[in-house]
């Protein structure tokens, strides 16, 4: 189940953010309290009280907002009284938007659960304009993103030292079957 994210989930996306990242799938600088991690987490506050982020280009000097929606996720369709196991933000870009941030509790890994998540994710309207992830492949989960991510029309494009940029070109109709979804090999 999932709920939109704000300001009182900060605590729970600081917490899993520094932990995926001393896992290695996010910037090993917000595992800790460092300066890096001082500024991303000001910059996230900023994103879950309004919505958006508020960016300087350094070249020309001009700032600019840019649309943060994000959701909460619990494991179970109750949304109960106990804390989310997990969390997506998504950051526009030109004409859609990236699934920026994702995580999920560890103990909850490998029992579908971010199958689960990400469905529900990529099944909001956000999550219907989604054209791109970037996975760091550092991190343990990177080979599960990949699959998970072909399931849902999205392809690897291109590998850098620390990540790999996944694209959906053509984003899947949101009634059609899992099985009936084309599997894309990566390459």
């Amino acid at each position: 189940m999932l709920r939109p994210a704000h300001i009182g989930h900060l605590a729970l996306l600081r917490s899993l953010i520094r932990d995926a990242a001393r896992d290695g799938a996010f910037d090993p600088a917000l595992g800790w309290d460092s300066p890096a991690a001082t500024r991303f987490f000001g910059e996230l506050r900023q994103a879950l009280k309004t919505g958006y982020f508020v960016v300087e280009d350094h070249a020309s000097g001009t700032v600019r907002t840019v649309a943060v929606p994000g959701y909460v996720y619990w494991a179970d369709e109750t949304g109960s009284s106990e804390a989310p196991v997990g969390f997506g933000l998504f950051r526009a870009v030109d004409d859609g938007y990236e699934l920026w941030l994702a995580g999920l509790e560890a103990h909850l890994r490998g029992k579908g659960h971010g199958r689960a998540m990400l469905q529900a994710l990529f099944s909001t309207s956000t999550g219907r304009r989604t054209k791109v992830m970037r996975v760091r492949r550092s991190a343990r989960s990177a080979g599960a993103l990949a699959h998970l991510l072909a399931e849902h029309g999205f392809t690897a494009t291109r590998e850098t030292d620390r990540e790999t940029w996944f694209v959906r070109v053509a984003p899947l109709p949101p009634d059609t079957p899992r099985a009936a979804r084309p599997r894309r090999p990566l390459h």
